[in-house]
């Protein structure tokens, strides 16, 4: 693989070979200084008007586009593999029980059902909540903690009526916007009306409202879009994963290789498992999508013991995979991805999908976020957008 970085010389090449070979990669070399002013802290105008960067692996050729040039760039038979999820609105208002103080409560995933009862959830302050029987929010919900795991509450709740979680959620309930957007954005200004429409995808399916943080990639795609794509014989298929907080949580050891990794339902309809097995141009849009794909192709190679399939015909499994260099990919063959935050599991993957099967990527990558921070690229959730080819 021939590529700009590769020519450049062979200084990266020899770190790679003294931490590499040396007992593992360095969670280091994720790292990168990113100016304040990169991080977008509000959307683009309009989905489609976000900056779009392109590389070609093999000729190493980057070219600099607008995310509307999309139906044009991708190559003759591309097919669109999408995380359908919606953004639940995960941040529940609350008061300890007593005449206690506030309480703030994030919904992780349900114990069990996601219409059921009990949920692991983050909570804050977690210890007074415990030492005050419960929290919630007067004519909407109770709830007291009945399990703890590490930072972890295990919540079980009683909405009156017999309503749902889901539903005190989407009553209630407040997007959970990355602190990043919100540090970026500073004191002032209501954006509500803003992130409610923006934070999702124009495909999220109401019924799918399953991910606590969104499949950002996405977030690109207007109607519009969508719309030339399929006028020009780009098919769509679905797929959902459960997005948790694991996205955002960075390494923290000094080897790549010690990162325990968060896990991620997610599900499969029969025909997106078909279209995957027999599509030979198949584009991940987002890390999340290729996370799902890789880790269904690769059960699948195996023999598909492991995939379990409900009667509905819908595969549903949970990915634990952790892809980095020199990693190789059998779920996709095109990426399209945001930039993303320093020594994040999400870098590993796309540094993976850059040189398959080959350390280089890291350097590249590297190469190719210096270029975007000097041509004023955004960065994170809100920012622009890469597309690997």
């Amino acid at each position: 693989m021939v590529n700009a970085f590769v020519a450049a010389g062979g200084f990266w090449i020899l770190v790679f070979a003294v931490l590499v070979l040396g007992g593992g990669m360095d969670s280091a070399l994720f790292d990168y200084e990113l100016p304040g002013g990169c991080v977008a802290a509000v959307p683009a105008a309009r989905r489609e008007e976000s900056r779009l960067l392109v590389v070609e692996r093999r000729s190493g050729v980057v070219s600099h586009c607008v995310f509307r040039d999309l139906p044009g760039v991708l190559p003759a038979g591309a097919v669109l593999f999408r995380n359908n999820a919606r953004v639940l609105r995960a941040r529940l208002p609350g008061w300890r029980a007593g005449g206690g103080g506030r309480v703030e409560c994030l919904l992780l995933r349900p114990e069990g059902a996601w219409e059921g009862a009990e949920w692991w959830c983050l909570l804050r302050p977690g210890r007074r909540v415990v030492e005050a029987g419960g929290f919630g929010l007067e004519g909407v919900y109770g709830a007291r903690v009945v399990g703890v795991r590490g930072g972890e509450y295990c919540v079980r709740f009683c909405v009156p009526g017999g309503g749902s979680v889901l539903s005190v959620a989407d009553r209630v309930g407040v997007l959970p916007l990355p602190p990043y957007i919100v540090r970026a954005r500073g004191a002032g200004g209501d954006f509500t009306v803003l992130d409610g429409e923006r934070y999702q995808t124009v495909y999220a399916e109401r019924g799918r409202a399953v991910a606590v943080a969104a499949p950002t990639a996405g977030l690109h795609f207007s109607e519009g879009v969508l719309a030339e794509l399929g006028a020009r014989g780009v098919a769509s298929h679905d797929l959902t994963l459960h997005v948790g907080l694991g996205t955002f949580q960075p390494m923290k050891g000094e080897r790549v290789e010690e990162h325990v990794m968060h896990r991620e339902w997610y599900e499969i309809p029969g025909a997106t498992g078909a279209a995957l097995a027999s599509s030979g141009c198949r584009l991940a849009v987002g890390t999340t999508s290729l996370r799902a794909m890789e880790d269904f192709a690769r059960k699948r190679a195996a023999g598909g013991g492991e995939l379990r399939v409900r009667g509905d015909g819908v595969f549903v499994d949970e990915a634990g995979l952790f892809v980095y260099p020199p990693a190789r990919f059998s779920g996709a063959e095109l990426l399209l991805t945001n930039f993303h935050l320093p020594r994040s599991t999400l870098m590993c993957l796309v540094a993976a999908f850059l040189t398959p099967g080959s350390v280089e990527g890291v350097g590249w990558l590297k190469a190719l976020y210096a270029e975007a921070v000097a041509r004023g690229y955004r960065f994170y959730s809100y920012g622009d957008a890469m597309l690997v080819l």
